[in-house]
C-alpha cells in the first residue's frame, strides 16, 4: 500500500457537478448535496485502512458540519473488479455500520473522481457557499492510528470556518491515503 498526499488547494476552482446512485436508493447531484453555508465532498472507500481509521469521525464531523448548514457525500470510484469490498453491496453495509447521515455514492465511470481531481481515500473537498473550493486537507493528524482527544480537527474547523467567513484557512496540511484504483 503506497501513501498518496493530495495537491494544496486550487482556491476559488468551481465544484464538478455529477449525478450518482447512492446508498439509500436514490440518485444525487451536486445541487441535491449543497448546503446553505457549504459543500463538503469526501472521496473514500470501504476497504482503505486511512478510511477505517477515521469513519466514525467522518461520521460524528459530518453530523456536526450539516447542523452548520454544510452539506455532504461521499463518493467511491474504486474499480471492484480489484477490490470487490469496495462494491455497492459492501458500500451499503458501510454506510450503515457507520451511521453515515450523507449520501454514501457510488461512481462506476469515476468520471467524479477525474472530475474532481482526486488521487487517494480519503480526499477532501470544501467548498463556500458559492460552489468554489476552500479546503483540500485531512481530516485530521491521526493518518491511519487512533486519534487522541486533544487532536486538532483540520477538516471539522476548516468548514466551521467557511461556513462562517466563506473562506478556508491558508494553511493546510494535505490528506494522505491510499490511491484510488483506476480502471
Amino acid at each position: 500500500m503506497a501513501l498518496i498526499h493530495t495537491p494544496i488547494c486550487d482556491f476559488g476552482k468551481s465544484a464538478p457537478d455529477f449525478l450518482l446512485p447512492a446508498t439509500d436508493g436514490k440518485n444525487y447531484s451536486f445541487a441535491d448535496i449543497k448546503g446553505e453555508r457549504g459543500t463538503l465532498i469526501m472521496f473514500i472507500c470501504n476497504h482503505c485502512p486511512y478510511v477505517k481509521a477515521i469513519a466514525d469521525r467522518i461520521a460524528s464531523d459530518a453530523k456536526k458540519l450539516q447542523r452548520l448548514g454544510i452539506g455532504v457525500a461521499a463518493i467511491s470510484v474504486n474499480d471492484v473488479a480489484d477490490h470487490p469490498e469496495d462494491d455497492f453491496e459492501h458500500m451499503k453495509i458501510e454506510a450503515r455500520l457507520n451511521d453515515f447521515s450523507f449520501p454514501y455514492m457510488y461512481d462506476e465511470s469515476q468520471a467524479s473522481a477525474k472530475a474532481y481531481g482526486a488521487i487517494c481515500t480519503p480526499d477532501f473537498f470544501g467548498y463556500n457557499a458559492d460552489n468554489k473550493l476552500q479546503y483540500r486537507g485531512r481530516l485530521d493528524a491521526s493518518g491511519i492510528h487512533a486519534a487522541t482527544l486533544d487532536i486538532k480537527r483540520d477538516l471539522l474547523d476548516a468548514m466551521q470556518m467557511i461556513a462562517e467567513t466563506s473562506h478556508g484557512p491558508v494553511d493546510q496540511i494535505a490528506s494522505a491515503g491510499c490511491s484510488i484504483k483506476w480502471k
